[in-house]
């Protein structure tokens, strides 16, 4: 036996410590953006993803909750064409959270890299983001963001690899829908986000005609103002079929009763306003978005209602919407009470931040686990309808911070943030918790409350003002078992409300197992409630034939 002094023992653990991160180091997958693809030095965000199971494109599920195929990001900053970026031991990744979790064996693999926009904002701040395309921020499906061909490697993490992907395919520009006797669609430069960010920002619109509109050239109508996701489908679930001007088949039945006798003639409109974060501003005003609210209110509702036949009385506009569109219909209505007669709202985003889904924000110090716990539990951020939890606030964080730094991931945490979070010293949204660890920053929280985005709390800072212009205009309903756990934030609400009885403020609740998403009527009975409430609402003595037959 040769025995090793103490020294040479130290010498050899430290060449074995080498050769392993020699080994470790050499694991790495080499994106290039070739000359042909993209001129320019790319900012961005380059990614490869990763399976076990052959497929000729891996973008399709690629950035959402839902994601199966591990997938590792890398930050690009003006990275010429032919360059060399690597993503390596130390890129974030989702599923797993290191190349080195990577067990050995046959892989199909394939790069992407989706590119930001220099923004010269108002504030001074110069930011890279990814400008939307009228695509509502699907990073793979966006034009001009490059992917690779899918290729067939073989991995060992623990004998290191190279594998170099070269992003030579461009995704093509939307096909906006044409226009119809029924769907009209609208895309404008706005003035104001234009301003604030430094380069043209647009905004839109998708109107759904009510039958006889064409026929009846002096006939004005009530509006019903949609709120929710990017989507270039028309308002109410009527969706078309893909390269088709016919509806979807769940969607007949809805468009049978708009286009039939006897039913309310209505104009109904959603919004298009992704932001350089999110598919979607949440319709107000914020520190990291810019003046969303203004732009909706002050230039594409004006724009609306001039160019089409609506009755422009706050009686006659009602707003609906779920989820982020439940969020954004109650702000609205809550935020402009005299222009607006009425908002019908299901399962919304976080209304009272005592139950930002599970987590206290004023409270608690860490959103990964919960406060009282003797042993380390995780936080659910989604069930399913019998309560299974399905992803943990950890594990969507995760997400996000592979997706993308700085609040780019656009996913849902990051898309709160940019709307209620204040803006960091360098311009990006600063987080209310961080993403690694679940530490909450109780300054955001604070900030998040002040400015008015806690819904509830504005609400009880604002009731004397308010209050009264809110009578019988409120109608909430959520299912006890909301997926993302939003049913806690309404209870909240409802209990505030049943302290000032006078507004006369409606909540329905499903159970057993009703999930997101629930309603508990058929899209036709909901337009015909707000119609039997919109002619409740109007003055007395206003001529409601032409739209409206009780």
């Amino acid at each position: 036996m040769i025995k090793l002094t103490p020294r040479r023992q130290i010498l050899l653990l430290g060449c074995f410590l080498l050769l392993a991160n020699r080994a470790q180091a050499a694991s790495r997958f080499e994106i290039v953006v070739p000359p042909a693809a993209h001129r320019v030095p790319v900012t961005g965000r380059a990614y490869v993803i990763l399976s076990r199971v052959p497929a000729s494109d891996l973008r399709n599920a690629f950035g959402s909750p839902d994601q199966q195929d591990p997938f590792f990001g890398q930050d690009m900053v003006g990275v010429a064409a032919g360059d060399v970026t690597v993503i390596g031991a130390a890129s974030a990744g989702y599923p797993l959270n290191s190349l080195r979790d990577l067990p050995v064996g046959d892989y199909f693999v394939q790069a992407f890299v989706n590119v930001y926009t220099r923004f010269p904002r108002a504030d001074g701040h110069i930011l890279w983001a990814h400008m939307d395309q009228w695509e509502g921020q699907q990073l793979n499906t966006s034009p001009g963001n490059l992917y690779s061909d899918v290729r067939r490697v073989h991995l060992d993490p623990a004998r290191g690899y190279s594998v170099r992907l070269e992003v030579s395919h461009l995704i093509p520009p939307v096909q906006i829908p044409p226009d119809t006797q029924w769907v009209k669609h609208i895309r404008l430069q706005s003035r104001l986000l234009t301003r604030f960010w430094g380069v043209p920002i647009y905004i839109g619109a998708t109107i759904l005609l009510p039958a006889g509109y064409n026929q009846h050239p002096r006939q004005h109508y009530p509006v019903i103002y949609e709120q929710g996701h990017f989507t270039l489908d028309p308002p109410l679930s009527m969706r078309m079929r893909p390269g088709a001007q016919d509806w979807q088949q769940e969607a007949y039945h809805t468009f049978q009763a708009w286009s039939g006798p006897r039913f309310p003639r209505m104009i109904a409109v959603t919004f298009q306003h992704p932001t350089p974060y999110y598919d979607d501003s949440y319709a107000v005003n914020s520190a990291n978005n810019g003046p969303y609210g203004d732009a909706l209110m002050q230039e594409l509702i004006p724009y609306i209602e001039t160019h089409f036949r609506i009755i422009r009385q706050p009686w006659a506009r009602v707003l609906t919407g779920g989820s982020t569109g439940g969020w954004e219909s109650l702000a609205l209505q809550l935020y402009h009470p005299e222009f607006f007669g009425g908002t019908f709202t299901g399962y919304p985003d976080p209304i009272d931040f005592h139950h930002y889904q599970l987590v206290n924000i004023y409270r608690d110090k860490n959103a990964f686990t919960p406060p009282v716990s003797p042993v380390d539990r995780e936080r659910p951020f989604t069930r399913d309808d019998q309560g299974q939890v399905q992803e943990t606030e950890r594990q969507m964080s995760q997400l996000e911070a592979a997706l993308g730094s700085h609040g780019r991931s656009g996913q849902q945490l990051d898309a709160w943030m940019s709307v209620f979070a204040p803006a960091g010293q360098d311009g990006y949204p600063q987080p209310l918790w961080n993403l690694h660890t679940g530490a909450i920053d109780p300054s955001v929280a604070a900030s998040m409350r002040d400015h008015g985005y806690d819904l509830e709390a504005y609400l009880a800072k604002n009731w004397t003002r308010i209050g009264p212009q809110l009578t019988g205009k409120i109608f909430l309903w959520v299912g006890d078992m909301d997926s993302y756990y939003l049913n806690l934030a309404v209870y909240d609400l409802d209990a505030f409300f049943r302290n000032h009885p006078e507004a006369r403020a409606q909540f329905t609740y499903g159970r057993p197992e009703k999930g997101h998403g629930w309603t508990p009527w058929t899209e036709p009975q909901l337009i015909r409630m707000m119609a039997q409430h919109v002619a409740k609402s109007c003055p007395p003595g206003t001529d409601l034939r032409g739209w409206y037959e009780p």
